[in-house]
């Protein structure tokens, strides 16, 4: 693997370019969302907000990807690419019309699925996957004709997982943003300049939005947002990282990506568990947790930031210096954040976990004295 020098001034532009126009084109945005209706009324308690909030504000996170994409990415000799961005546009326009009118839950999957089709079937598709059993003769898994349903199940998963943890003020926004840097930092290394460009516009599109979307936010990305981030994603994930399965281990997109996937996850196990769709909304997300424990908005999502950020150094430590070398990283980055979460802590969290730790203690105690009644009275 080798570093690009070179690479570092398109890099550097279109990341400039994209943060500029997404930042100008907010308030614009943000106009025409309030004359469309596309406003965010807090209507149930998984809403962290207290007032209608007006969203759309992945209109603005587009544009300044799509001006950085036309000016810095040759997309003309490119069907992989071109296909990637009409998959996006389908994915825009999905979550422009979602946000303003509730779309039923059904039409939306259907047209996602259609939307990852288009580069599925257009070459940017996961062809292989490294084997996890080190045992195994064979190094990689050629995955034949489930190429194209696992491509779409990848796409759509994400594309769905990053929505999902769209709750609270510049999550999704940031944990994007810093998903998109950890791609861009291994494409370098690895001189992807394509890859590189692409994410580098993702990056500045992301920051560039960042500053109304952080608590207390000013505007909501909405689904336009969140659904257009998970799309490319996924889509460049396969591009930079699924596609050169020779060099990048297959843990590295699931690092990368690791919190939403497990916030997905275990969402749908926990609906399954409890007998609703996994479909259902509810408040048990990673992030509602943490405020459940006492965390404001600030804090909790600070404290996700840093678990994704944390992910995202042991996916470049895994694709430059190996499995041993990330294994030990992220488990010391685990310590590190631990401990560092005893100490930022509030002190009125670590009282109200102890109070609540008595309750349950002394409600055990009852409950074992009850018992002991009770088989006193049987005998």
């Amino acid at each position: 693997m080798r570093f690009d020098n070179q690479l570092m001034a398109p890099v550097a532009l279109a990341l400039l370019t994209a943060l500029v126009v997404s930042f100008l084109m907010t308030p614009v945005v943000k106009s025409f969302a309030y004359k469309v209706g596309a406003i965010d009324v807090p209507k149930d308690e998984r809403r962290m907000h207290h007032k209608p909030i007006p969203r759309l504000g992945g209109l603005a996170i587009f544009a300044g990807f799509m001006a950085s994409i036309l000016l810095f990415v040759d997309i003309r000799l490119n069907p992989q690419m071109q296909s990637i961005l009409l998959g996006a546009v389908i994915i825009v326009v999905l979550g422009v019309v979602d946000d303003i009118m509730a779309l039923p839950a059904k039409l939306k999957f259907v047209i996602q699925i259609v939307a990852a089709l288009i580069p599925a079937l257009n070459g940017v598709s996961i062809q292989a996957l490294s084997n996890p059993n080190i045992f195994s003769p064979n190094a990689y898994w050629v995955l034949n004709w489930l190429s194209v349903p696992i491509t779409v199940l990848w796409i759509v998963g994400i594309t769905n997982a990053v929505n999902l943890i769209d709750g609270l003020d510049g999550l999704a926004n940031g944990v994007s943003a810093i998903s998109a840097a950890t791609v861009l930092v291994i494409a370098l290394i690895c001189s992807e300049a394509q890859v590189a460009v692409v994410m580098a516009a993702l990056v500045g599109a992301c920051v560039g939005f960042l500053p109304y979307n952080l608590n207390p936010a000013k505007m909501f990305m909405g689904d336009t947002g969140a659904t257009f981030l998970g799309f490319i994603l996924s889509t460049m994930s396969i591009q930079g990282l699924f596609k050169f399965y020779a060099v990048i281990s297959f843990a590295v997109p699931f690092l990368i990506l690791g919190l939403p996937i497990f916030d997905t996850a275990f969402a749908m196990i926990r609906r399954m568990a409890h007998g609703q769709s996994p479909m259902h909304a509810d408040r048990g997300h990673i992030h509602h947790r943490l405020i459940d424990m006492g965390l404001n908005q600030k804090q909790a999502v600070a404290t996700l930031y840093v678990i994704s950020g944390i992910l995202g150094l042991s996916a470049v430590v895994l694709t430059t210096g190996g499995e041993a070398k990330a294994m030990l990283l992220l488990i010391a980055l685990c310590v590190v954040a631990v401990v560092a979460a005893r100490v930022v802590f509030p002190k009125e969290v670590k009282e109200e976990l102890h109070e609540e730790l008595e309750e349950l203690t002394e409600l055990g105690h009852h409950e074992e004295k009850d018992k002991q009644k009770e088989d006193g009275s049987h005998e």
